[in-house]
């Protein structure tokens, strides 16, 4: 049985760096899907683990068309849960099953994907977190997307499942840390 999409959207944010630095674009793709265990209690989550995979690949390929052939550097995840839910339902569905995916869709990636999920009403701001593809410790990339769902969604009986893309760290990061040219080889590291 396959999770119902109701809607999907996608936002972009481009944002003009000073001084010659790249652009940097965030993307964001949100899926709106009904919670097939909204108003009980499931003890076996698999099935909507299995299921999420074609969202996750629905997701990943909306999200790196919105980035316009721009590289993709960090990813996150998220999710909301509609009130009838349980946050575990959309911790059920953001597994590796429905990342792995994103991970092939931006051309193989090699470090843990970042993720917030809550429950929560419609018209909810949700910060979904980024970190780079490959490798967790570069701090430039320490990041997010905020996402404000629309006025009725989640509905009590949905989950929003998101994907965040964007193609480069903060503008302006001098924190130091690893950086980003750093990163290569089987480890992510040279």
């Amino acid at each position: 049985m396959a999770l119902e999409i109701r809607r999907w959207m996608t936002t972009v944010e481009n944002r003009i760096a000073p001084g010659g630095e790249a652009p940097l674009r965030k993307v964001a793709a949100i899926a709106v899907v009904k919670n097939p265990a909204a108003g009980r209690y499931v003890e076996d989550l698999s099935q909507m683990t299995a299921d999420s995979e074609a969202v996750g690949e629905l997701l990943a390929r909306i999200a790196v068309e919105a980035m316009g052939g721009l590289p993709i550097e960090s990813y996150g995840k998220g999710g909301v849960v509609g009130i009838a839910g349980e946050q575990e339902h959309a911790n059920a569905m953001l597994t590796t099953t429905f990342a792995e995916p994103m991970r092939l869709a931006v051309g193989g990636a090699m470090a843990w994907i970042p993720s917030f999920t809550k429950l929560a009403g419609p018209g909810v701001l949700i910060d979904v977190p980024l970190a780079h593809k490959d490798a967790l410790y570069v701090r430039s990339h320490y990041d997010g997307v905020s996402v404000t769902l629309p006025p009725d969604t989640p509905a009590p009986d949905e989950v929003a499942l998101i994907v965040v893309l964007a193609n480069r760290g903060r503008i302006g990061a001098r924190v130091g840390g690893l950086k980003a040219s750093e990163i290569g080889g089987k480890d992510g590291l040279r």
